[in-house]
């Protein structure tokens, strides 16, 4: 595991912070359930510009779902955001329709929105699908984007997973189909080891390294995305991580900021609605739950 001095120098070594799109995970709906409404994506989007750090993007998990695309991109038009797009991938029916969403928005807005498109979420992790099927899809999503105009190379299309699932050697031919690599790293959830709020800045970063070198030695130069993690102030207690309001506060000033400070980054969650564990940082009232400064 390495120190936390060595994570300060890996990030480090990255260009300034203003090179990188950093956010939030955003939810389709509503803490009723209802699916939000272009008004309800803008005030997500207001809300984000509204916090220290001025974020402008956020990652959304499917296109089709709750009409996510057709009400979210023109919300982030008209308060200048951009958007990490999800293609859900279980299910073909359902697969076609995110495509089908995904290639109206394109047709319709074109890509200026766009900070890149994840071809599923945590698949691998769930084992849901096969490495070489999901890196087929990677390569479908990514053909059917390139029929538009005004398509370049650099609209980037990769796969967002655990870094449990990136160290995995089964999963390579994922990882050489993506343009990005996405990780998910949760040390609350790592409780089969000394996993305590004092322990998750190096845990993180471990983790983050070590998808890093699998990544380098599959497809080198591959960058890898910070795509989730977060301290839950609510929830149980796993092995020694410990949910509250201080310990969030703490992951978030050590681990977050040094994450928007050394690559693409959107953290989880903007606002969760009665979940448990609970990772939003805004309460029901869009209001910081804690301090967001870096």
């Amino acid at each position: 595991m390495k120190s936390k001095s060595i994570a300060l120098a890996l990030a480090a070594s990255f260009s300034a912070v203003n090179a990188y799109w950093s956010g939030f995970n955003v939810q389709a709906t509503l803490g009723n359930g209802a699916c939000k409404t272009q008004a309800d994506w803008e005030k997500d989007f207001t809300t984000m510009k509204s916090l220290p750090g001025a974020y402008t993007s956020m990652r959304v998990y499917a296109s089709s779902d709750c009409n996510t695309l057709a009400n979210a991109v023109p919300a982030a038009i008209k308060t200048g955001g951009t958007i990490l797009v999800g293609v859900w991938t279980e299910d073909n029916a359902h697969y076609e329709a995110e495509k089908a969403a995904l290639l109206k928005a394109v047709q319709t807005y074109g890509f200026g929105w766009i900070v890149a498109v994840s071809v599923g979420s945590e698949d691998l992790y769930r084992g849901d699908t096969s490495a070489s099927t999901l890196a087929q899809q990677i390569y479908d999503v990514r053909g059917m984007l390139s029929t538009v105009s005004g398509y370049s190379t650099a609209v980037q299309v990769g796969h967002v997973d655990t870094w449990t699932a990136w160290v995995n050697g089964a999963n390579a031919d994922v990882i050489r189909a993506c343009d990005f690599v996405g990780t998910d790293g949760y040390p609350y959830f790592q409780n089969t080891q000394a996993n305590g709020i004092d322990q998750s800045y190096n845990l993180f970063w471990d983790s983050v390294q070590q998808v890093r070198d699998v990544v380098n030695t599959v497809k080198s130069g591959t960058w890898v995305w910070v795509a989730e993690s977060g301290w839950p102030t609510t929830g149980p207690t796993e092995n020694q991580a410990v949910p509250s309001v201080a310990n969030a506060q703490q992951y978030w000033s050590t681990v977050a900021c040094s994450a928007f400070n050394s690559g693409h980054t959107f953290w989880y969650s903007l606002q969760d609605f009665a979940a448990s564990p609970s990772f939003g940082v805004v309460d029901a009232n869009y209001k910081p739950i804690y301090n967001l400064a870096c």
